[in-house]
């Protein structure tokens, strides 16, 4: 049977949050990104436990990949980057469109140019060409909204920045033929994080809250 969420490699583990059976690679690659697994999976406490050291290795070559994008940001913009990026991770384009790195470069320059001419008090939409884009950036508004909606203060400057910082980062580390290179090395990092937040003895605490 094939894997219900790739459809591609052969179904092999059971997975308590789809109450399906999956194979191996989206077990781990989704896992805490695109699949919400509850505590009790043994493919998730196993991975807690014993991180494969191919797993470390990718997650330290990942951050060395993406610092050059991020290391100028302020606490704030860092914040702001990975609540974009939290974002980006969970939308899914209509129909059978996929997300790749030139869409999420494409809407983080709109949004971010949205926001900087209002800042020079001029009210103008910026709009990405492709329709995922467009459909992106509608959810980067959003997002943006309801932070503020729950009280934090925002200025448009700084979420301008952490956009072009996306924007950087997914036209930097586009490769060739790979064109979501961006996407998955950010799905991956966060992936990681959640893991550690969703530690009990964890000392690391949630780090996706503006002040």
């Amino acid at each position: 049977m094939l894997c219900p969420s790739c459809g591609q490699r052969k179904a092999r583990r059971a997975c308590p949050a789809l109450a399906q059976t999956i194979c191996a690679t989206c077990c781990g690659t989704k896992r805490l990104v695109q699949i919400q697994c509850p505590a009790t999976c043994a493919y998730l406490a196993s991975a807690r436990e014993h991180p494969a050291s191919v797993v470390r290795r990718q997650q330290e070559q990942d951050v060395a990949r993406l610092l050059p994008t991020i290391r100028h940001l302020t606490e704030r913009q860092y914040q702001l980057f990975f609540l974009f990026q939290s974002a980006i991770t969970r939308h899914r384009p209509e129909g059978f469109a996929r997300l790749i790195d030139a869409d999420v470069a494409d809407a983080a320059s709109a949004v971010a140019a949205t926001l900087e001419t209002a800042g020079r008090g001029v009210i103008y939409e910026h709009t990405p060409q492709s329709a995922p884009a467009r459909s992106l950036a509608a959810a980067l508004t959003a997002l943006l909204a309801q932070i503020r909606e729950q009280g934090a203060k925002v200025y448009d400057g700084e979420a301008a920045i952490a956009l072009r910082a996306v924007e950087q980062g997914a036209r930097t580390l586009r490769a060739g033929a790979h064109d979501t290179t961006y996407v998955e090395l950010v799905g991956r990092l966060l992936q990681g994080q959640a893991a550690d937040e969703a530690r009990p003895e964890s000392p690391v605490a949630p780090s996706l809250i503006l002040p």
